[in-house]
């Protein structure tokens, strides 16, 4: 079965959902069913996005990209400071 990548956004609306099916009455089993999730992790979830607002799930989504582009930039460097290097010494 292929994994599905949840967006945070995606993870609190699912969360709301399952507070809503939960003040129902139903378990946490059938809450995590009904959200087409294992109880792991909606568990994982839970404690990850506990008190976590739409809008800041998108800030946290944005500053995980930007971090992404910063280490690459960084790892691309420190390359180019390696090849430099080696050229100095004349291994090139």
């Amino acid at each position: 079965m292929k994994k599905k990548k949840h967006t945070p956004e995606e993870i609190i609306m699912k969360l709301r959902k399952a507070d809503h099916l939960l003040g129902e009455g139903r378990s946490v089993e059938e809450v995590a069913k009904s959200l087409s999730v294992t109880v792991t992790t909606y568990y994982r979830w839970r404690k990850q996005y506990r008190e976590v607002g739409a809008s800041e799930a998108k800030r946290l989504r944005e500053l995980e990209k930007e971090n992404a582009k910063l280490k690459k930039l960084v790892a691309e460097q420190a390359l180019d400071n390696l090849i430099l290097k080696e050229v100095i010494e004349g291994k090139i």
